[in-house]
């Protein structure tokens, strides 16, 4: 077995400075998302009411696909990073060539099963004929084009897994920077290209796809630090796959719940009615803003304890985890007092209604008191996924959302109303947050 100091500074550099800089380049890269995918609504709703529909009805698809992603990412982080930790950098090859296979049988699942449920799917999920012409049109070329998302839902991953987070973010930055490129010129027609209109926004997606695969290869044959096998090694493929999926599936299934636990929230909001549903909104993407930062730290947390598991360095995992704990307690007050000042301003800049206003500024002054236990109950679950023990995070992540917020929310609201709902958001984060925090302590101190 070939042995290469794969990445170092995860094993040598200090703790907050290692994680930091894994963390920024995986914030950066999800900011960018997030403005392409703004771009892309934007671009979407000059087409008119029925295209913008038609792209909203999409959102679920885009929501499994990107739990998908994550369960994935998670999987193929934790395997890889043990074995950069443990210095088996053949294995990584291996397990490297292993999950581009499982991604490639898991992508033509996706794309048949897709595509043979437009119709029915999108008719129980409420379209009409006009806009379900539309997301024919749109999906029928968005399918196809998951093919090419094969390169970074493995190379990302694997990258980071050695300590590489900057060329990840570089990747997504430059899916970010084609798609709004291409949104325009292909949907409207500009520079000489026909007008595609929703086609074209699809198109854009597709070529864009394409290029990071192409870049995701460069990048994992340069700059990955990776032996790979001569052979497929198929004799240990289900292993790699069961080792990968280990990981993976309790991870998609905390991705999963989130978005369908946003669905019963704002069903219970609802009853207050719509200028609430509004105001709850508004507030609900500056949190999701906001908690990006807790969120690239968590991320951050699956290669740092991966590699120093592997290698075994549990001092440096006990020093990192506490360094994750003082940020997060550190950033969620700062954003929490911060947030309480500013709201009353930043909220006027998305509606002047004055029942969605009070919701949100309602929102803003309950929640964010409960920030930093966010950040404990994701250094906790990503720990766990780091070491190859993923229920415990799956369990953190249901407790907050399913078994806590959505119930409590229910009976809180009932006597309280709105007021009830948030503080039923502050009290899930927190148990969430003790839970982590209580049951890493265990765990580790049993690794110990």
């Amino acid at each position: 077995m070939k042995s290469v100091n794969a990445a170092p500074k995860l094993l040598r550099e200090p703790e907050g400075k290692t994680i930091r800089s894994l963390m920024v380049p995986m914030l950066l890269g999800m900011i960018a998302m997030i403005v392409y995918n703004l771009a892309d609504i934007y671009f979407v709703s000059r087409l008119g009411t029925s295209a913008l529909a038609a792209l909203s009805f999409t959102f679920p698809v885009v929501f499994l696909i990107g739990a998908v992603t994550v369960g994935f990412g998670h999987g193929t982080s934790s395997v890889c990073a043990r074995l950069y930790g443990a210095q088996k950098i053949e294995d990584v090859g291996r397990v490297t060539i292993h999950a581009i296979l499982l991604a490639l049988v898991t992508c033509a699942v996706l794309i048949t099963v897709g595509l043979m449920t437009i119709d029915p799917l999108f008719r129980l999920l409420g379209a009409d004929e006009t806009t379900l012409a539309i997301i024919n049109r749109y999906l029928k070329i968005y399918y196809f084009g998951l093919i090419f998302n094969v390169g970074p839902l493995i190379a990302n991953p694997v990258l980071r897994a050695a300590g590489d987070a900057r060329t990840p973010a570089m990747i997504m930055l430059l899916s970010a920077g084609l798609n709004i490129t291409l949104d325009p010129i292909l949907i409207f027609g500009l520079l000489g290209a026909p007008r595609m209109g929703m086609e074209g926004a699809a198109a854009a997606t597709v070529i864009a796809n394409f290029g990071t695969l192409v870049a995701s290869v460069a990048a994992i044959r340069l700059r990955g630090n990776i032996v790979f096998p001569r052979s497929l090694s198929l004799d240990l493929l289900f292993d790699s796959w069961r080792r990968i999926l280990q990981v993976g599936i309790p991870a998609m299934t905390s991705a999963a719940v989130a978005p369908v636990t946003t669905a019963i929230i704002t069903y219970q909001v609802a009853r207050f009615g719509q200028a609430s549903v509004a105001g709850y909104g508004v507030a609900s993407r500056i949190e999701g803003m906001v908690l990006l930062v807790l969120v690239a730290l968590g991320t951050a947390v699956t290669p740092f304890v991966g590699q120093n598991f592997g290698a075994g360095r549990m001092d440096r995992v006990a020093k990192g985890i506490s360094w994750c704990q003082r940020f997060s307690v550190a950033y969620g007050l700062s954003v929490a007092v911060l947030l309480a000042v500013i709201a009353p301003y930043v909220v006027r800049l998305f509606t002047g209604d004055e029942v969605a206003i009070s919701t949100a500024l309602m929102h803003m002054r309950i929640v964010p008191a409960s920030y930093l236990a966010i950040g404990f109950a994701l250094a906790a679950s990503n720990s766990f996924n780091a070491i190859g023990k993923p229920m415990p995070g799956m369990i953190i992540s249901l407790t907050r959302t399913i078994l806590v917020y959505a119930p409590l929310a229910w009976l809180l609201s009932s006597v309280f109303g709105l007021v009830g709902i948030f503080a039923a958001a502050c009290a899930a984060n927190v148990i969430a947050g003790a839970v982590g925090l209580l049951w890493y302590r265990v765990i580790f101190a049993q690794l110990k």
